[in-house]
């Protein structure tokens, strides 16, 4: 039998619950209800692996959209569950204040049905990978070795995405380095070497092809005999990763902060992401094609290399 989608919508509004129903009406989804973030909370809490996304309004009496959001962020139960915030508020603070509380995806009131299914499409895919990294990291649990210092090359997402679960164990927040590594290491490989640009992405994920035309490219005699790299040094304070690849580069400066119309793309928060709750601190050289990123880590107890 076939996955039905589990959503919670949040909203006191009953005519914007109404509407998210129309919307959704022939998706494969259930609905369930919460009119504020108190209610929606005990839901979670009474049954944390039901749902598979979040809707929630910004604007809610008893608990708000961020207040709720950041309890659901800062519970492990719910690390791989995406949150997709609809607001009017679309200024760059309020934008940044959904970013740091833990939202990456944007609804803009009012919207279409289609914006609506764009960013459900988004957000269940942000499961996926979120759920695959889980599952690597689980894999590599058991294998962790005092690394200290390494250089891995990957070609293809797979391959990033398995060497960020691993390289993400290293570290003191395997779940949120996992991430971020992810997101750096696989813009290396589609946007880097295989030269998929921001717009043409935006296109593959709205036609359903971005997988396939990275397989395309993959195949491609130039494109496809590039390589990325990552290089792990592990210092006494912290743990540096430097993601190489060897495309052209890219502007790199708009993609280091979410606000403005790009928080409502269905992509292109993955930098921005990165950069608040993955990491320490993440520095883009030159063109773009390097970036170096830096997680703080306890120093070492005597007795230890």
């Amino acid at each position: 039998m076939d996955h039905v989608t589990q959503l919670l919508v949040v909203d006191d509004d009953p005519v914007s619950l109404a509407v998210i129903a129309e919307f959704l009406r022939d998706a494969d989804c259930a609905l369930t209800c919460a009119a504020d973030g108190i209610e929606a909370w005990e839901r979670l809490d009474a049954e944390p692996a039901r749902f598979d996304a979040l809707i929630l309004d910004r604007l809610m009496p008893r608990l708000d959209g961020i207040a709720l959001t950041r309890r659901v962020v800062s519970d492990p139960r719910f690390e791989d569950l995406p949150i997709i915030m609809q607001t009017a508020a679309n200024g760059a603070e309020d934008v940044a204040a959904g970013l740091a509380a833990g939202v990456w995806h944007y609804l803009a009131k009012p919207y279409a049905a289609q914006a609506l299914r764009r960013a459900l499409t988004a957000a269940l895919e942000d499961r996926h990978n979120r759920q695959e990294l889980r599952r690597l990291r689980a894999q590599t649990a058991i294998t962790r070795v005092p690394l200290y210092e390494g250089r891995l090359r990957f070609r293809d997402i797979e391959q990033a995405r398995a060497l960020a679960a691993q390289l993400g164990n290293l570290s003191p927040r395997p779940f949120q380095v996992s991430m971020g590594l992810a997101e750096l290491m696989i813009n290396a490989v589609e946007h880097g070497n295989l030269a998929i640009g921001y717009q043409r992405k935006g296109e593959l994920l709205e036609q359903g092809g971005w997988l396939e035309e990275i397989e395309r490219r993959l195949e491609d005699p130039t494109l496809g005999g590039r390589w990325a790299e990552v290089k792990l040094t592990r210092e006494p304070h912290c743990l540096r990763f430097a993601v190489r690849d060897e495309g052209a580069g890219f502007d790199w400066v708009p993609y280091l902060e979410l606000n403005g119309e790009r928080a409502f793309d269905i992509h292109g928060r993955g930098i921005a992401m990165a950069r608040r709750l993955a990491f320490d601190r993440l520095d883009y050289q030159g063109s773009g094609n390097l970036v170096l990123a830096t997680v703080s880590v306890a120093p070492p107890t005597r007795g230890q290399a």
